[in-house]
């Protein structure tokens, strides 16, 4: 035990991994943000972190107190392709941000780096893994406890990624997001997951990687994905931690480029929210599948955080704080005064009610612009 007074050493992400614990991850930040008016649509860039950190800060807390054992940088496309002069800055102050909030619970920081703005018009190499380094840079000098890079939709690209990331000697997770039909290069997600298992293990000899998907698709469709990527790995003898970060959005309609091509994106998706028993679905679905780092992305707000953690509850051995506000399964309504609404407080009403829109003259479904 540490001694009285003396803070105990927080395990890192491959320790709590390898030892089968459930790592539940953060969710939405961009658009999150964007609703609560410190985030604007176009580049998607987090300069909310230097000009509305309080934003920030609170919605790290809120994920914190949701369950969430990885509070992420908020650096998604902070590079220098996407914010010039500002990117060091932003990094710098989003790392910052991470750190407090983690420290006030058994979290920790990821600093994230993601897909450049470079690589769909000129694939140079070098340029390309200059402005991961560049990030990298900081996130080393902020001492962040691992790495992940997220949301690349080429492989290729992905793989340059990990290859940057591991020259600081720290975990890295990376993920893709893509569906069952594999990158935009048509390589499959099976494929995908050992060309990225592969560029793990050149450079972390123990073997130890973390592999998934994340952002573009809904619970279900991602689901599918990681699937496949397991599949790939086990075919070729290669083990990786896995991780899935899916949309808080349905999206059964999507083609290959996912929920950005969709007519509703990204200002009328609200109709397409999943709901918190949703989440308690997916998270299980996941926990079957041997998925152990398991969050949210674009969408995915608290309340799904907390879904995650109330149903692998009896896995972790714990609630989250946030629960103490939420009774299971509804069981908080057996204090309604209202018999019908009392008769809700049970597990079996809403892990079969199948909710209704209110939009009358609305399909249930879109076909994607592309």
């Amino acid at each position: 035990m540490a001694p009285a007074g003396v803070p105990r050493a927080k395990k890192g992400i491959l320790e709590r991994l390898d030892d089968g614990e459930v790592v539940i991850g953060d969710g939405s930040f961009l658009i999150t943000l964007e609703k609560r008016g410190y985030v604007k649509v176009g580049l998607w860039t987090p300069e909310a972190v230097v000009e509305h950190p309080d934003a920030v800060r609170q919605l790290h807390m809120e994920f914190l107190r949701a369950g969430s054992n990885v509070m992420q940088t908020f650096t998604f496309s902070a590079s220098e392709d996407n914010m010039e002069s500002k990117w060091e800055a932003v990094n710098a102050a989003a790392c910052d941000l991470a750190r407090e909030v983690a420290d006030k619970g058994d979290a920790l920081v990821a600093g994230g780096i993601c897909q450049t703005s470079v690589y769909k018009y000129h694939k140079d190499e070098g340029r390309i893994k200059k402005l991961f380094r560049q990030q990298l840079e900081v996130f080393a000098r902020k001492n962040v406890d691992f790495l992940i890079a997220e949301y690349f939709e080429h492989v290729e690209e992905a793989v340059w990624a990990v290859e940057v990331l591991k020259e600081l000697g720290k975990p890295v997770a990376v993920t893709m997001c893509i569906g069952p039909e594999g990158d935009m290069h048509d390589v499959t997600p099976g494929e995908c997951a050992v060309k990225l298992g592969k560029a793990v293990l050149l450079f972390h000899h123990t073997g130890a990687n973390i592999i998934g998907v994340n952002c573009r698709f809904g619970p279900w469709t991602s689901l599918r994905t990681i699937k496949l990527m397991k599949e790939g790995l086990g075919a070729e003898g290669l083990k990786a931690h896995l991780m899935i970060q899916s949309l808080g959005f349905h999206t059964p309609d999507c083609g290959k480029g996912g929920f950005v091509d969709l007519p509703e994106y990204p200002f009328a998706l609200e109709p397409r929210v999943a709901t918190r028993w949703d989440i308690q679905k997916y998270a299980r679905e996941a926990y079957k599948l041997g998925v152990r780092y398991i969050g949210g992305c674009c969408g995915f707000e608290p309340y799904h955080i907390r879904a995650i953690a109330e149903e692998l509850a009896p896995e972790r051995g714990f609630l989250p704080p946030a629960s103490e506000k939420h009774g299971s399964w509804g069981s908080g309504l057996n204090m309604h005064t209202k018999p019908w609404i009392r008769a809700r407080a049970r597990r079996e009403y809403w892990e079969n009610l199948l909710p209704a829109s209110g939009r009358p003259f609305c399909p249930s479904l879109s076909k994607p612009d592309i």
